[in-house]
């Protein structure tokens, strides 16, 4: 299935800022579930590429004259292969992903809930927590914030992908399996979630499984990959710095049809 992305990031300060630097994460590779037919993307500033410790492209942006709006825009065209089962392996050792972040801590509430439905290790369990999960903590468009823990999300009770891949990665790897956080892009009818998208995956049995909480999903037969790590602050579409420009405020447009 042939999928044609478009995804815009628009800044406005309320100041001129100047000397921004942009750390950005927005770039699919072919791999054996997907192939990049095109992909372009668009920043202001003097530009390098190269590859971060997990093998994920990633683009420095260097803006030196003032501004008081930026628009980082990515679109292209990748093929996905539906017959594909497991995640996308690499280069890495799993057991790197049982590796504790701060924002992927575990706690023994946590650990207790994980145990319940997952009291042996097995891809048929996980799959149970994951549903138990969304129950606990149904999908809230913008309930909560990047900045928020596992920990954090889990006891409030509702989040987004990206809190639910938390939630998942701190108690796998607290049951001893190594867990991943991928970003990425979905292919879906439902316009609740963005197509921007996250999930977590878990390594069993020599493969890594993807466990899309917030659509109960299971095989990426709608997911396009773009990068890989240990949380969100390992493969953030946008990390940056500048000096001045007052506050900054952001919105995303994406788009992800079938062509």
């Amino acid at each position: 299935m042939k999928l044609m992305i478009n995804h815009q990031t628009h800044y406005q300060y309320t100041d001129w800022a100047k000397n921004s630097i942009q750390y950005i994460k927005m770039m699919p590779q072919s791999n054996s579930h997907q192939q990049v037919h095109t992909w372009e993307i668009s920043v202001p500033g003097a530009q390098k590429m190269k590859k971060d410790a997990f093998a994920n492209l990633w683009l420095t942006s260097n803006q030196v004259d003032p501004f008081q709006t930026m628009l980082i825009m990515a679109q292209g065209i990748v093929e996905i292969d539906l017959k594909h089962q497991y995640g996308v392996q690499d280069h890495l050792s799993p057991w790197l992903f049982l590796q504790p972040t701060t924002t992927t801590l575990c706690n023994t509430e946590m650990l207790a809930f994980a145990q319940h439905y997952v009291p042996q290790v097995n891809l048929s369990h996980f799959h149970r927590l994951a549903a138990a999960l969304l129950l606990k903590m149904p999908y809230e468009t913008a309930s909560t914030t990047v900045c928020h823990t596992a920990v954090e999300s889990f006891f409030a009770g509702h989040g987004v992908c990206q809190d639910h891949s938390h939630v998942f990665i701190a108690m796998a790897k607290a049951l001893g399996v190594p867990a991943r956080y991928v970003s990425g892009y979905l292919y879906a009818n439902n316009q609740s979630h963005l197509a921007s998208h996250a999930w977590a995956e878990i390594y069993l049995d020599g493969n890594w499984h993807m466990i899309d909480v917030s659509n109960q999903l299971f095989q990426p037969e709608a997911h396009v990959y773009v990068a890989i790590g240990r949380d969100y602050w390992d493969v953030a579409p946008v990390r940056g710095v500048r000096e001045q420009g007052g506050i900054e405020s952001m919105y995303s447009i994406v788009q992800v049809l079938a062509c």
